[in-house]
């Protein structure tokens, strides 16, 4: 895309952290925002600080996990503004004890995940991208994987990331060689102050309790312990909503606002794959 000022952007995941600093960065450089979160009373706010801005934005509770509410997150966002530029699929959460090993999470824990994270994103291309194609527009999807999808983890964060991460690049790959004017990126953030290992007071009955942290092994409880701390020092939400606003512009796939020891990891990672050797063994990340 050539500009943002005066197009239309919808942001899930848009009451806090990464979600909300998109909304602050998109509605600063002049478009009008749908915002959308599960958290009803904090969407509202900040809808109210984005109007207090001067920019033209609604907000709409939605459940990333319904299709039917993400289309009609898209209606809405068609009716108000008669179209849609960009798309953030943002939404996110994790457990607390969020790199378990794979028989250690709940299958609770894998289904309420992967519908959130996956599914979530999922619902977003497939009610929107028809429409943003049909109307022959400039747009561009932003998808909200992690550098856990590019790193790995047999644990249902890491696996839903790399999930998002597949989709997106077939997105990718599948909008060129349609000849759209849509594109996609893939955003990878690395250690990030959000409250996302804090989702769990979003988390619907009906997957039950969370993973015990204290069941859990020690070294899986003194690991959840340090991230938490890591994530308290990590980069700042403004930072990685700066990358993403900039990466539109450019139309660059990969957004990887991450820390450079992550990205060191991430180049390892792919050189085992390319040489084919065993995997690298590192700190668990």
């Amino acid at each position: 895309m050539k500009q943002l000022q005066g197009r239309v952007a919808v942001v899930t995941g848009a009451a806090s952290g990464i979600g909300l600093a998109m909304a602050r960065r998109f509605a600063g450089a002049g478009m009008h925002m749908v915002l959308a979160d599960i958290e009803e009373a904090p969407l509202n706010r900040a809808r109210d600080e984005i109007l207090a801005t001067g920019a033209q934005a609604m907000a709409m509770k939605v459940d990333v996990m319904s299709e039917a509410q993400v289309g009609e997150l898209a209606d809405a966002a068609y009716a108000r503004f008669g179209a849609v530029h960009v798309v953030c699929n943002n939404a996110g959460v994790a457990a607390p004890a969020l790199r378990t090993r794979a028989w250690e999470s709940t299958i609770a824990d894998w289904q309420w995940i992967h519908n959130v994270n996956f599914m979530g994103v999922l619902h977003g291309v497939r009610a929107f991208v028809p429409r943003m194609l049909a109307a022959g527009d400039e747009g561009h999807i932003v998808n909200t994987a992690s550098v856990a999808g590019l790193l790995t983890g047999a644990n249902p964060y890491h696996v839903s990331k790399h999930a998002v991460s597949c989709l997106t690049e077939g997105l990718y790959k599948d909008l060129r060689t349609l000849g759209a004017r849509v594109s996609a990126s893939v955003l990878c953030p690395g250690l990030i102050k959000t409250g996302i290992l804090d989702a769990e007071r979003n988390r619907p009955v009906e997957f039950g309790p969370a993973t015990d942290l204290g069941a859990l092994a020690p070294d899986v409880q003194a690991w959840a312990s340090g991230f938490r701390s890591a994530l308290a020092g990590g980069y700042e939400p403004s930072q990685v909503a700066d990358a993403v606003a900039q990466a539109i512009l450019e139309d660059r796939y990969y957004i990887v606002p991450a820390q450079p020891f992550l990205l060191e990891l991430i180049r390892t990672r792919m050189q085992d794959i390319i040489d084919q050797r065993n995997p690298t063994m590192a700190p668990p990340v």
